[in-house]
């Protein structure tokens, strides 16, 4: 009987049609906003250094106290959104009442600061009465967060999140005019500072203005201490438990409700030192003062990842630094024209990159010739932007840059950390 002989099969591989990138207008509008950013950063950032260089921008001396004011104004952004992040990665909402735990800490710290300048403490032995102050503001904070989490949000806990959001709010303004009301609408002002803090220093080549460094100095310290708490302490790994999970932390024995208060509490202390931090910069309070320190304050704290402590000090320095060089970088460098030999070379890469991007099919080179492109159009049309009041417009840049930032990295720069409800 024959044998039949079969011939092994041969399996060709399989034609993959060439990827394609699907159109969509939200995709299209986000990149476009990359594009346009990392355009106008890097025109203005050049920009501004090659003003410098020429004589007609700011010298080295004035980028070095813009540098020193926007890291000791960022310390103090860093310090209130602490209390932002500490409560939403427990609780999962946003304490909009903490600006005023903020302002609560800087007015008690006023009037310990005037009753200790009538007595004649401020002036002979200043060290001794700020510490004084630090202590009250602190304690008026901590206060006024423990209340705040007792009577208006502990019934609240298993409510949708939109009510404890909108109780926050009404908090706000209760505290706000009740402040108002008790203490008038006008502004307050502390103590002259002593003249040592007031004069500039010089370091290595650096000058700075004493009260700065000691802002500065003291942020870190505070900031050292809670991380330190927070990693090493029995309390600090109850609150880092119930942030994860608050049912499984019940049942390893941890009491909750103690753990909440606990993290209101010092939430509210990091604010009644940022209140002092306040007064040594500023000087001046009011019933008002805690509204845009505290906005700015919750930008940071969604700027550096909301849940995270450390990203929340991160994001606070980070918003200082946008608000303090942003427009002296950014709009600044835009008077700066683009030179035709930048344009020429921005066209060749613009050829290249359109090409990759038209062969690969992948966004990356497609944004890098959109880039170029802008630059040689730039270059070849001189634009040039010459925008007048550029102090004004600080808080323009720094809300503007905190969009851009979450475009490009949505959970903040470190990251959020969310308990394992919020991440389900």
């Amino acid at each position: 009987m024959a044998t039949v002989t079969r011939e092994p099969e041969v399996h060709l591989p399989e034609s993959h049609p060439p990827r394609r990138v699907k159109f969509n207008w939200v995709d299209s509008f986000l990149w476009a906003m990359r594009v346009f950013a990392i355009f106008f950063f890097a025109w203005g950032t050049v920009g501004a250094i090659a003003l410098s260089l020429s004589g007609e921008g700011l010298g080295l001396a004035a980028w070095q106290d813009l540098i020193v004011a926007a890291i000791s104004q960022g310390s103090m952004y860093g310090l209130i959104a602490l209390g932002y992040s500490m409560v939403y990665g427990i609780l999962g909402f946003i304490n909009f009442a903490h600006g005023e735990v903020f302002m609560a800490g800087s007015l008690t710290g006023f009037f310990v600061a005037d009753a200790l300048a009538t007595a004649g403490l401020w002036e002979s032995s200043w060290l001794i009465a700020i510490f004084i102050v630090l202590i009250a503001s602190m304690a008026t904070s901590t206060a006024t967060a423990v209340i705040i989490e007792r009577v208006a949000y502990r019934r609240l806990r298993n409510s949708p999140r939109l009510i404890p959001l909108i109780t926050s709010i009404g908090v706000s303004f209760f505290i706000q005019n009740s402040v108002l009301r008790l203490t008038g609408s006008a502004t307050k002002t502390y103590p002259q500072m002593p003249e040592w803090l007031t004069e500039k220093y010089t370091l290595l080549g650096i000058s700075f203005e004493a009260t700065r460094i000691l802002v500065i100095v003291i942020a870190l310290i505070a900031m050292a201490g809670l991380w330190q708490f927070v990693e090493r302490s029995t309390t600090g790994r109850a609150i880092r438990a119930v942030a994860e999970d608050k049912e499984i932390a019940a049942l390893m024995g941890i009491d909750v409700d103690r753990t909440i208060v606990m993290t209101f509490a010092v939430g509210g202390a990091m604010a009644g030192i940022a209140g002092v931090l306040w007064a040594i910069m500023f000087r001046g309070v009011s019933a008002f003062t805690g509204f845009i320190p505290g906005i700015k304050a919750f930008t940071a704290a969604v700027l550096g990842g909301i849940g995270n402590i450390a990203g929340a000090f991160v994001g606070g320095l980070v918003l200082g630094l946008f608000e303090g060089l942003g427009p002296n970088i950014v709009l600044r460098g835009l008077a700066w024209e683009i030179p035709r030999i930048v344009g020429l070379i921005a066209l060749v890469a613009l050829i290249v990159f359109a090409y990759l991007a038209w062969r690969n099919r992948t966004r990356t080179y497609g944004l890098l010739a959109g880039l170029f492109g802008l630059i040689a159009i730039a270059s070849f049309l001189g634009w040039s932007f010459t925008i007048p009041g550029l102090s004004q417009l600080k808080d323009a840049v720094a809300f503007t840059a905190l969009v851009l930032v979450l475009i490009f990295k949505p959970t903040g720069l470190l990251g959020e950390q969310l308990s394992s409800e919020d991440r389900a």
